[in-house]
């Protein structure tokens, strides 16, 4: 369920003066919910009705019976953490005072601030916790989306008449499901170790089963027998147990997990069968003919159905495969918009202090290399949104020969005289629909991770081919694509290490060696532009790493020289809005340096207010990603009542809808201060 104003609202509970009334209003003001509690009571039933967070002033809850509250946070269920902000006197800290670590200890999650608080310090905390509840939320639909799809996989096990099992390794500890247990002869929640079901396997069996598990371990192949075992009565039952292995993140086994079913009326079934072929051979030679005919289309029929469950398998996986990347692509993608945000706050700042620094080398290498690294953590995070499919694309016609014959130098730079680089480049091939700076650095990509997996030198294959999707490929649309390939000669990867080789942060590369990023980047680039990434590797033989990429139904665009943007006019007057004052007090700073008059607000709500006025505006700049209204709103919203206003949009995050933003000017965060001006010449000039 997606969180409305309601569960994100903050509860305020300051009975004494008029530290309610302020609150309330500067949380409201900042865009946000806000409701004033008259007492404890109403606090906590508004807290149980759904809130974001409360906000107490400590009086009011110092000498109270917290018994009720805190009971309702100690059976919070596991996703909720709820925040609190106690509002103390000067000094009352949780450090100094013994009433306010008292407090801390028994409300959980709480946040200090002293009184007097600057505004900015309050909304600030009161926007970090209610981010915080949001994720809560989305914790919570995460849960439930899981549980139910525990509960579709444990129907489909009793649909099947399955029971699961777990081995345990190197300790051989064994977990069986009660379906599982009961095909052993036993009760639902009675012990059954891993030496009882050895003890219940039939003498003439043990040997075979032992050989088997043995051989999975030691190889790490599929586990998969059919054996009896004596019930505790002494009757003799057939299993089928089949089981794959699970590794730790070093490669070693770390257990086998799979599936087992009773299978004694299909054996029994079996043996009858076979005794009643027997029977007819003896007494009638013309049968035995027919009985082996009969007996070859079982066997053909059996192995087409065992190709269908091998189908059906591949496809199940290839399911949870993908709606586990799409998981791990929503949360990366929040978490690299938020960390946008903050380098753009320590970039704006580093950039405006080394432009006041004195004439001191040393400070000016610091403050360089503090800038080189946040620009390394930008470009960290641009992989991110890449694997996210939200970073900003330009997707236009390019051909793919021209594109990659302009790459040439920088690959044989790249790769290193004990690389050889070979084409394979039709002419006339149809132009692929891409963003040309991306599609190079995904080459670029792998290209060097095809090097780093020939350490002695080798061969690098890049091939271009046209490819006709149809309905059978699960990952395309149907429709015409070209396939990049690029091919090494290096030392492959194992299937363990192909299946998991576009996770963002997995790589086989020895520690500090590479990010485990290029892969991801290209994987999400693939599918943002519509196609998608398709690997094979052998081990010692090499990989190929194929990118399907979309046909342009237009010509590839002709190069133009850029046109030089005019220079701007000094001291325009400027409506910035940015819901994070980090953002708002480092941005307003560079434009205030570039000579410009700033106008800062919180909220679109409040930026419309200052539009509608009479006040002289030259230029809107906006983020995006704000509570209440969003910045593509906030242009919708500013165009009726000034139509021929210049908007530039800040954003980091490639979420606008299709087409908003073909006509909308966009600056991406994090920028430096020349890049503002840069962008601020070209609309103000």
């Amino acid at each position: 369920m997606k969180p409305g104003p309601s569960s994100e609202r903050a509860v305020i509970l300051a009975p004494m003066g008029r530290d309610a009334a302020v609150a309330a209003a500067l949380i409201k003001e900042a865009g946000y919910h806000a409701n004033v509690c008259g007492d404890l009571a109403a606090l906590l039933h508004e807290i149980d009705g759904g809130a974001g967070l409360a906000v107490i002033a400590d009086e009011a809850i110092k000498t109270a019976d917290l018994r009720a509250l805190v009971s309702w946070l100690n059976g919070q269920p596991p996703w909720s953490d709820f925040p609190f902000v106690l509002l103390t006197h000067q000094g009352g800290g949780p450090e100094r005072n013994p009433d306010a670590d008292r407090l801390g200890h028994a409300l959980g999650n709480v946040t200090f601030i002293e009184r007097p608080f600057h505004p900015t310090t309050l909304v600030s905390i009161v926007g970090s916790a209610v981010r915080g509840r949001r994720r809560q939320y989305q914790a919570r639909a995460i849960l439930a989306d899981l549980t139910e799809s525990e509960g579709l996989l444990q129907t489909a096990l009793n649909a099947g008449h399955l029971g699961t099992l777990e081995l345990r390794l190197p300790e051989f500890e064994l977990d069986l499901s009660d379906t599982c247990v009961s095909f052993f002869g036993r009760k639902s929640g009675e012990p059954f170790s891993f030496g009882d079901l050895q003890a219940s396997v039939h003498p003439d069996d043990r040997e075979r089963r032992l050989e088997v598990l043995e051989r999975t371990i030691r190889e790490g192949g599929d586990y998969r027998i059919e054996y009896r075992n004596i019930w505790p009565d002494g009757s003799v039952h057939w299993v089928d147990t089949r089981a794959r292995v699970v590794r730790r993140p070093d490669g070693s086994i770390k257990s086998l997990v799979g599936v087992c079913s009773d299978i004694t009326a299909r054996k029994t079934a079996d043996i009858e069968r076979d005794n009643l072929l027997g029977q007819l051979a003896a007494e009638r030679t013309a049968l035995a003919e027919l009985s082996a005919t009969l007996e070859q289309r079982v066997d053909q029929r059996t192995t087409e159905l065992m190709k269908e469950v091998a189908a059906r398998e591949k496809a199940q996986e290839q399911l949870r495969q993908a709606q586990k990347m799409e998981t791990i692509g929503q949360l990366t993608g929040g978490v690299a918009h938020d960390f946008n945000n903050l380098l753009m706050a320590v970039m704006g700042n580093l950039d405006l202090l080394r432009k006041r620094l004195p004439d001191d080398p040393r400070l000016h290498r610091l403050v360089d290399g503090a800038l080189q690294g946040a620009e390394r953590g930008a470009s960290l995070t641009q992989r991110l949104l890449a694997f996210a499919r939200q970073q900003d694309l330009r997707a236009v016609a390019v051909d793919l020969k021209t594109l990659i014959d302009g790459m040439t130098d920088l690959l044989d730079r790249s790769l290193g005289p004990r690389v050889v680089l070979r084409r394979d480049i039709p002419d006339q091939l149809p132009p692929a629909r891409i963003d040309a700076n991306q599609l190079e650095l995904a080459i670029l990509n792998l290209a060097i991770n095809a090097r780093d997996a020939m350490p002695d030198g080798g061969s690098i294959d890049i091939r271009v081919a046209e490819y006709r999707a149809k309905k059978s490929d699960a990952a395309l649309q149907p429709g015409h694509y070209l396939k990049l390939s690029v091919v090494d000669t290096g030392t492959g990867m194992t299937p363990e290490t192909l299946k998991r080789a576009v996770e963002p942060f997995f790589s086989s590369k020895p520690l500090g060696k590479g990010t485990g990023l290029g892969l991801s980047m290209v994987h999400g680039l693939a599918v943002q532009l519509g196609g998608a990434l398709q690997m094979t590797s052998t081990v010692g033989k090499g990989t190929c790493a194929t990118l399907v990429l979309p046909v342009a139904t237009a010509a590839p665009e002709v190069e133009s020289p850029a046109p030089s943007a005019p220079k701007a006019k000094r001291s325009a007057v400027i409506l910035f809005v940015d819901d994070d004052p980090l953002i708002a007090m480092s941005t307003a700073e560079m434009l205030e340096d570039l000579g410009h008059h700033v106008i800062g607000v919180n909220s679109g709500l409040h930026a419309l207010e200052i539009l509608r006025s009479d006040q002289p505006i030259d230029l809107m700049m906006t983020d995006h990603m704000m509570p209440g209204m969003t910045g593509l709103e906030l242009v919708t919203a500013s165009r009726a009542v000034r139509p021929a206003l210049p908007v530039l949009l800040a954003t980091g995050y490639a979420e606008l809808p299709e087409g908003a933003q073909l006509d909308l000017p966009r600056l991406a965060k994090p920028y430096h201060q020349d890049q503002l001006r840069e962008r601020l010449d070209q609309l103000l000039g």
